[in-house]
């Protein structure tokens, strides 16, 4: 059983008293039970094991040994405890609680005062209250309600919960008491959380440093960490303020933080980033919160967009500042960031739209006059084709994912967004096909793909503002009328609802 259990505050290291020892539901007492060696199961386990601490005033006292009867002052009875406070009384039982449910332990009162609970039921101030002096007339030593025939022996009682492997685990903290090797017994972060309760419950002060000290250095199970969590309110503040480190959280955007960290780094610092990204792209598709990666990607995306427009914009408005070649070498400066950041973009917009969260990248991105302006004329200009020629295609796959995600109501934009995002972004798409040769067919689909999405978002659109926008979509055309049926398609809808004739009672508000 648990000293406290139920008690959320840190466990108070307190002075051997007798309120100390009657938090448990052992006392010293005679026994009615007959004394027993522990079971072949337990003989298994424990191993005699010579003690390494000395007694106060018994310096000179032979080596002592756990569970020696021959030289034993103390009998301790552990027996399953039905109903514990530490666990629930359905809890299962292990095959060591029902072979060995109830067992004697002999013990010695010098080493069992390593343990501050044992020291206080050992203490005179508690024996004499148990055992009050016998009066004059029955004064000799056969008298004592304790005595053994020749040596006089301290009866305890202890409960265990019923809990696979309880018994064996106050077996190995008694057995501890005896020894400094807490390495050998630790062995793993299971064995800590199976000793550390009981070092708890008995105040063992040594076995309870060893067994946090080792789970602080090793690494947890999820479940160990459940177990861990439920131990910690148990322990001091010093003893705790690692294991808490572990598992506690620096701040309340904490997880914020580490995806911006992630999404940053998987831009910019690693040269193969593909594989990287997707990995990133599995955090932010199994993240709890789709609130918070939203916030992050729309920040991520603000950024990169930010410095792709403000890179074009100095490629297409340069300062020309000493001689010739340096001039060009800022130019390809500039080129070569705008393109790296519009590859990181084309990434932010796919797992935006992934995720469902594009509705403020597609709003931005139908506010880009100014960036639109700039891209025509860097893409009328022949100098980005030997330096970046992939980065035509890059900012065209950013507006043809945003536009399939409106058109096909993935985002429900707004009537104005929608507009400016054809109004805005077509003349790039017509510069590009005027200006980008030989087109590879890569770039034909691309460029096929984008009108026919244009086309269907300006179908979406009021009649007078679709007028006006499919006069520019005849660049769409080409040599053979058989080969853009989408543009065919889209005028006829447009002559189609035009035929209709108007109610007399109906106004349009165009």
């Amino acid at each position: 059983m648990f000293p406290g259990a139920g008690v959320s505050k840190k466990r108070q290291r307190t002075t051997t008293t007798a309120a100390a020892a009657s938090r448990h539901s052992s006392t010293i007492a005679n026994s009615s039970y007959s004394d027993k060696t522990l079971t072949e199961v337990s003989q298994d386990r424990l191993h005699r094991s010579p003690s390494t601490t000395n007694a106060a005033g018994d310096a000179a006292a032979a080596e002592i040994f756990f569970n020696d009867s021959s030289t034993a002052d103390v009998v301790l009875r552990l027996f399953i405890d039905a109903v514990s406070p530490l666990q629930p009384t359905s809890s299962p039982t292990s095959a060591d609680s029902v072979s060995i449910s109830d067992l004697h332990v002999y013990l010695h009162s010098s080493v069992l005062r390593r343990s501050k609970y044992f020291s206080a039921l050992l203490s005179d101030r508690w024996i004499c209250h148990v055992h009050p002096p016998p009066p004059p007339e029955h004064s000799s030593a056969s008298t004592t309600t304790t005595s053994d025939e020749e040596n006089e022996l301290f009866r305890l009682n202890l409960g265990v919960p019923p809990t696979p492997g309880s018994i064996r685990s106050h077996l190995t903290v008694l057995e501890l008491l005896y020894t400094n090797d807490f390495a050998t017994a630790i062995d793993s972060a299971s064995t800590a959380l199976d000793l550390l309760p009981v070092a708890l419950e008995l105040l063992f002060e040594d076995c309870v440093r060893s067994c946090v000290g080792f789970l602080e250095a090793v690494p947890w199970t999820e479940e160990e960490e459940k177990r861990v969590l439920s131990l910690i309110p148990f322990l001091s503040e010093e003893e705790s303020k690692e294991l808490l480190a572990r598992v506690s959280p620096v701040g309340e955007d904490s997880c914020e933080l580490m995806l911006e960290g992630l999404i940053s780094s998987a831009m910019n610092n690693y040269q193969n980033t593909a594989f990287v990204k997707a990995f990133v792209a599995k955090i932010l598709r199994d993240f709890s919160s789709k609130e918070s990666a939203k916030r992050v990607l729309e920040k991520a995306f603000k950024t990169s967009l930010l410095t792709v427009k403000e890179s074009l914009e100095d490629y297409s408005s340069p300062v020309f500042r000493g001689d010739h070649n340096e001039t060009e070498a800022l130019q390809r400066l500039n080129l070569h960031k705008a393109s790296t950041n519009g590859k990181h973009l084309l990434w932010l917009v796919e797992r935006m739209i992934e995720l469902k969260v594009a509705d403020a990248a597609v709003r931005e991105w139908s506010e880009q006059a100014a960036f639109t302006a700039d891209l025509q004329r860097a893409f009328r200009d022949d100098a980005w084709r030997n330096i970046v020629p992939g980065l035509p295609a890059v900012v065209l796959r950013c507006t043809c994912k945003l536009a399939n995600a409106v058109s096909a109501g993935t985002i429900l934009a707004s009537k104005q967004v929608r507009r400016k995002l054809v109004e805005d972004w077509l003349p790039v798409l017509v510069v590009c096909k005027d200006n980008v040769s030989p087109i590879s067919p890569s770039n034909k689909s691309l460029y096929l793909e984008l009108e026919e999405t244009f086309l269907r978002i300006i179908s979406t659109l009021p009649m007078s503002d679709a007028q006006e926008l499919l006069q520019r979509c005849l660049s769409f055309s080409t040599r053979n009328v058989e080969d853009c049926p989408h543009l065919v398609t889209a005028f006829n809808t447009w002559f189609r609802r035009a035929a209709q004739p108007l109610k007399p009672d109906s106004t349009f508000d165009q």
